[in-house]
């Protein structure tokens, strides 16, 4: 439950941001909504535009005409998860790649000149002026070409998806970081400051932090050269309480107002806060290792041939497996190399080749993020059809509904153990 103080304060904080790092927005900008309304993260900034007297766009519902919907409106600000910038990346870079020889090494010789200014600490329109006009205006203009701040959150995005945007989006890409629990603004990163990559940023305004130990995983908030916990917040933006659950707010919230978040971080040198685990959804397997479960799954959505992956894992096996969701792309490309086009994403998500080359794919990212043996998958069942709030895989919010996966896909799981205990 949510007061409307909460909401204020959460306003509060989007204008003390907004003015504190000259973003410039005001009544003559608009925004795009296209996430859902149950989704903190875009009700605060539509309130926002509210307050401004902003314009409020609504997307169409599908997501093939999103870029149509962008076209038209031109927003001012865009605000979006994880899922929808690695679609962004995915497409650019897919792109850059099947262009003429010329074209791509022009393409990643601006890329690597404007990043290495911007690591030199020049702002993202003074890195590069000649390839922002020569090259990555033609970007931005996927977005409208009016964007003057580009906001991620819901999930920790990607070091190299928000590298790529930074440069590539010529205006301040930040990731921000809060729940539907503080009324979503609780952290951002400062616009231009690239030690803040990879980070939420500071705390905003109206709220306080700390970091709690979790000795079960490891993380000491008293650590002198990385101190990591917890996330505990308090502020005037928190909620009251669970609806008909004071069982639920007992746990979750202390008596002092500290409400627990569940999410694991890093303090950084530089002053920002970095999302490095989830306290919750944890399970442990039969030889004793806990696996952080949300953690080992954004290694593997970091595949650019994945549209969605569901990890799993009990105290009765020593492995992990997954259901995963590929791109189409990942299935045509690998159609046409095998002799196999024409073939439906159903289809060949039934072929066993396509399945051991999704698998290897999988495995070869958890290598190179170095993750431990016991996280790394085993077995791979794949799924055409996409989890959604529609078929209650997913909540409104992007979130995986993971007992509804569990009796959805008991019968692959049982196999794929079957066939691993026979090994």
């Amino acid at each position: 439950m949510l007061k409307h103080s909460a909401v204020i304060a959460a306003v509060s904080n989007c204008y003390s941001i907004v003015r504190a790092y000259n973003v410039g927005l005001s009544e003559s900008d608009a925004l795009l909504s296209y996430l859902p309304l149950a989704h903190i993260f875009d009700r605060v900034f539509e309130e926002f535009f509210l307050y401004l007297g902003g314009s409020i766009g609504y997307w169409q519902g599908d997501v093939t005409k999103l870029l149509d919907d962008i076209a038209a409106l031109k927003p001012s600000i865009f605000i979006g998860v994880p899922r929808v910038f690695d679609r962004i990346y995915a497409r650019i870079m897919g792109q850059v790649n099947s262009a003429s020889v010329v074209k791509r090494s022009l393409f990643n010789l601006g890329l690597w000149t404007k990043l290495y200014f911007m690591r030199q600490g020049w702002k993202h329109g003074q890195a590069s002026p000649f390839f922002d006009m020569l090259v990555f205006s033609k970007v931005a203009a996927r977005l409208g070409g009016k964007v003057k701040i580009v906001i991620s959150g819901g999930a920790p995005l990607s070091a190299h998806v928000e590298e790529f945007l930074r440069v590539a989006m010529c205006c301040p890409v930040v990731q921000g970081y809060g729940l539907t629990e503080t009324c979503a603004a609780s952290f951002i990163a400062v616009p231009d400051e690239i030690g803040h990559s990879a980070t939420v940023g500071p705390p905003t305004p109206c709220t306080e932090f700390r970091l709690e130990s979790v000795p079960e995983m490891d993380y000491d908030a008293l650590d002198p050269d990385r101190p990591a916990g917890e996330i505990l917040i308090r502020g005037p933006s928190n909620f009251c309480g669970y609806y008909k659950d004071q069982k639920k707010t007992d746990e979750d919230v202390e008596e002092d107002g500290w409400f627990h978040s569940g999410d694991i971080a890093v303090f950084t040198p530089e002053g920002g806060v970095k999302i490095v685990d989830r306290k919750k959804n944890i399970f442990k397997l039969s030889q004793g290792e806990y696996v952080a479960v949300e953690k080992v799954e954004g290694v593997y959505k970091k595949n650019l041939l994945v549209e969605q992956v569901w990890v799993y894992g009990n105290s009765q096996e020593a492995y992990l497996v997954a259901v995963c969701v590929p791109t189409e792309e990942a299935a045509k490309e690998w159609a046409s190399k095998n002799g196999r086009s024409g073939g439906s994403l159903e289809e060949l998500c039934g072929v066993k080749g396509f399945v051991d080359h999704m698998l290897a794919s999988l495995q070869a990212a958890g290598k190179a993020e170095k993750v431990k043996g016991f996280e790394m998958i085993k077995a791979l069942h794949l799924e055409a059809e996409p989890f959604s709030a529609e078929n209650d895989l997913m909540t409104p919010t992007f979130k995986l509904k993971r007992p509804q996966l569990a009796k959805r896909y008991k019968k692959q799981i049982d196999d794929m153990y079957k066939e691993l205990n026979r090994k």
